[in-house]
């Protein structure tokens, strides 16, 4: 067991709490950097999703996770950021400028989205943004004008300062570069007041209103921080699949984002790369099952979804601390072997709703 002494306040705050932090992220790190020499075409555009997936999730989780306000329209955001981005990029604005538009657009309607369902909470509120992205399918569907409707969009060829981005490995490294600086970011955020005031939210809005905390502001700059976010991923996401349509932008890559943030661990950005990887391969793991199953069962419509609602039930059934949460356990368990009881991380009675996202 790791014992922190602590010298100083800055500790409280650190991103890296001791030396072992520092070396198995820097490793992680180092064989992010050196996957692309080791992995194929496939496993490596695949590890490309799994880091835009992240993207998303992370500006998910700071609405979700640490806000409190349920989301099941966040395709919009992304479908938003991947046509501004091919659009202006179209148009002959750089790629890092077109992407800074990308992020600023999904901000902007986000913030429009969070300002108009300020009195909503709960059910009401995941409603509410399913009807807006409905609405924005619907709308980029229509706009043939603009998007090209059902007949799809060409996403254009990006170049990055003055190298054309035509290997998967370029995208990789630049996928990489943005998940590492959009987690920092977000990080940087939680530890600030603007942070703090959103975990009060989180908790009790009447107790955060009553020490000062303005909750239109807050809840409307966490959906205008979440929007931005996830268009970021929505830029990286059109080069991704190299053509725009509005089925790719369903209400099932919504419920895939919302399964990656409770999968992984609500309240918590490890538990945003835990649940992306599970959501990045789990496509995979059922395309191969669908080969063993019967016909009947492989063919049926709607098997994906349905796949995808079961593990949403049985994992806040089972484990409402996602997959990091089962991991802590598990370290626990060896570092308090053989000391390490049953009931070590039960709790007797749950008051607020930060004590079931530690």
């Amino acid at each position: 067991m790791r014992f922190l002494f602590k010298t100083h306040y800055n500790q409280d705050i650190d991103h890296l709490k001791h030396g072992g932090d520092r070396f198995w992220y820097g490793l992680l790190l180092v064989l992010a950097a050196a996957a692309p020499a080791a992995l194929g075409t496939f496993y490596l555009g695949e590890l490309n999703l799994v880091m835009i997936y992240a993207i998303a999730g992370v500006g998910l989780m700071l609405l979700v996770g640490y806000t409190g306000q349920v989301s099941l329209g966040h395709a919009a955001f992304l479908a938003i950021g991947a046509y501004t981005h091919s659009l202006l990029l179209g148009a002959g604005l750089p790629f890092l400028l077109s992407i800074v538009a990308a992020v600023l657009v999904s901000a902007l309607v986000g913030a429009g989205v969070g300002w108009i369902a300020l009195r909503m909470t709960g059910i009401y509120l995941a409603i509410a943004t399913l009807a807006f992205a409905m609405l924005t399918e619907q709308t980029i569907s229509r706009a043939e004008w603009l998007t090209g409707g059902f007949r799809g969009l060409a996403v254009p060829q990006a170049s990055l300062f003055g190298m054309p981005l035509t290997q998967g490995w370029q995208h990789y490294y630049v996928t990489l570069t943005l998940l590492v600086v959009t987690l920092l970011a977000a990080l940087n955020i939680l530890r600030s007041s603007t942070g703090r005031a959103m975990v009060a939210i989180r908790d009790s809005e009447i107790s955060a209103e009553s020490v000062g905390i303005n909750l239109a502001v807050y809840k409307t700059l966490a959906f205008a921080l979440s929007a931005g976010i996830t268009g970021l991923a929505g830029a990286l996401f059109a080069h991704r699949l190299g053509y725009l349509s509005p089925d790719a932008f369903t209400f099932l890559i919504s419920l895939q984002l919302l399964l990656m943030v409770v999968v992984g661990g609500v309240g918590s950005m490890r538990g945003v790369i835990y649940g992306a990887l599970f959501i990045g391969f789990l496509p995979q793991l059922l395309a191969i099952a669908r080969d063993t199953l019967p016909p009947q069962i492989a063919q049926a419509p709607g098997l994906e979804p349905g796949i995808f609602g079961l593990i949403l039930v049985l994992v806040i059934l089972f484990e409402p601390q996602g997959i990091f949460g089962r991991w802590l356990k598990i370290k626990s368990y060896f570092q308090l072997f053989p000391l390490y009881r049953r009931a070590t991380h039960r709790r007797q009675k749950t008051y607020l709703r930060t004590e079931r996202l530690r």
